[in-house]
């Protein structure tokens, strides 16, 4: 239930680190196409020399103080993105997939905040834009499992047939266990994880989302 800037610090308390995190294929970056990243360390001087040392002509880094925020939202976009691709998979439509989206986004920005991070960091690059690509690149691990569950594959089967990891599967119930613990409601990481797990289907999890008690954005 740690993330990796919180592994790093327990396990060595006094290095010096940073995290670089964005929306970024790597087979993009390294065909020098235009991208942007953010490099998020809590040590000033650090952020600056490395943001300084890894930008280049088509590689524009972006600092942030907040490291935790910016590793949340790069662990918990995989889960959203499954949703997204169960959606697509299924035939529910694009309106359900931004709806699932926007929403997924308030739910990482309200575990953030519990965490202490900012809000400002999960709508920005490593937040928001890494899970706008994400959701909706066909290159995302994450968005074709979903979209392959969502057309009635079986989860071992489509992991079966991969040499890559699809780190949602296993963020998803890590992801919920933390949301649980810190008292932030995180419905559409609950259906995910659910899914995930066998515990309802895929017409009866969005069924269930859709009943949820209204209220206010």
């Amino acid at each position: 239930m740690l993330l990796p800037p919180e592994v790093v610090a327990g396990v060595l308390p006094e290095q010096k680190f940073a995290l670089l995190t964005g929306p970024n294929f790597a087979g993009e970056v390294a065909r020098g196409l235009p991208a942007a990243s953010v490099l998020a360390a809590g040590d000033a001087g650090l952020r600056r020399e490395l943001v300084a040392a890894l930008r280049s002509d088509s590689l524009r880094l972006y600092g942030s103080g907040d490291v935790l925020g910016a590793a949340l939202g790069g662990a918990a976009k995989n889960v959203i993105a499954i949703a997204a691709g169960v959606v697509m998979g299924a035939g529910l439509g694009e309106n359900a997939r931004a709806a699932l989206m926007t929403r997924g986004l308030a739910e990482i920005s309200r575990l953030a905040l519990v965490l202490g991070g900012k809000a400002e960091t999960v709508a920005g690059l490593s937040g928001l834009g890494d899970l706008l690509l994400t959701c909706t690149g066909e290159k995302s691990r994450n968005f074709s499992l979903g979209v392959a569950l969502g057309r009635g594959a079986l989860l071992a089967d489509v992991l079966g047939n991969r040499t890559d990891v699809t780190e949602g599967v296993a963020t998803a119930p890590a992801l919920l266990a933390r949301a649980k613990a810190a008292g932030a409601d995180m419905p559409v990481v609950a259906a995910v994880a659910g899914l995930l797990a066998g515990a309802a289907g895929v017409a009866e999890t969005m069924a269930a989302l859709m009943r949820r008690a209204l209220r206010d954005e």
